[in-house]
């Protein structure tokens, strides 16, 4: 009796050593998952509103929104300043967006510009082609953007819901993407703008309301894909 305790003793400390000392395996690390890059891209509706902001916020923590609008840019590509001319749109195609939100067009409703209205659709699908043929192979969502509710800034309002709309519409239809229906959306209302133009922070909670709804339908749809 007393040999088979001395063993026991002997042996328990030579036990205790392995298992303390053994190698602990960790389980396999998860792959994280980039959060869906959305590239919104315009003139300064974009760029100075809130609207990007109030998206973000919307979206959460899986997506992250990138504010690439250049102020006082056009769709077309004979204007003092043209969207793809602009250093910003190099930066929004880099970005390898999963999403793209276009919104631009107001500026074209400038007197001056009206004389481009013949190229205006051809300069608007050079635009969508040029995201589309990213690696990242985003979905392109085209805005129609807020009505201009006067013409202080030597925009012809009539021009613009006759001409630019029906142009942003017809790309639209052209290239089977979905719109963003904002110009409705703002409808008569004038106070949703801080100078008949641009929008206020009630307009821009609008705005990105309206995008919001339609990037979720196209989640629904799954033609959204995850980042890689």
């Amino acid at each position: 009796m007393a040999i088979c305790i001395t063993i026991i003793i002997l042996a328990s400390p030579i036990a205790v050593y392995k298992i303390v000392n053994q190698p602990q395996t960790k389980p396999p690390a998860k792959p994280q998952i980039r959060a869906l890059r959305v590239a919104c891209v315009g003139d300064s509706i974009t760029e100075l509103s809130n609207y990007t902001t109030d998206l973000q916020l919307l979206l959460g923590a899986n997506y992250s929104v990138g504010n690439f609008g250049v102020s006082g840019s056009t769709v077309s590509l004979s204007s003092y300043k043209p969207y793809m001319y602009q250093p910003q749109f190099q930066l929004a195609q880099e970005d390898e967006p999963n999403i793209v939100v276009i919104m631009l067009g107001t500026n074209d409703a400038h007197s001056d510009l009206e004389q481009y209205n013949e190229s205006f659709e051809d300069d608007y699908n050079t635009l969508v082609n040029s995201f589309q043929n990213l690696d990242s192979q985003p979905q392109v969502l085209v805005v129609e953007s807020p009505p201009v509710f006067n013409n202080s800034l030597d925009l012809n309002s009539t021009f613009f819901s006759n001409t630019v709309i029906p142009h942003i519409q017809n790309v639209a239809n052209y290239q089977n993407v979905p719109t963003v229906d904002v110009y409705d959306a703002f409808g008569n209302q004038a106070n949703y703008t801080v100078d008949g133009v641009h929008p206020n922070s009630d307009g821009a909670e609008l705005i990105a309301s309206q995008v919001y709804d339609t990037i979720n339908q196209q989640d629904d749809s799954s033609s959204v894909t995850s980042a890689p």
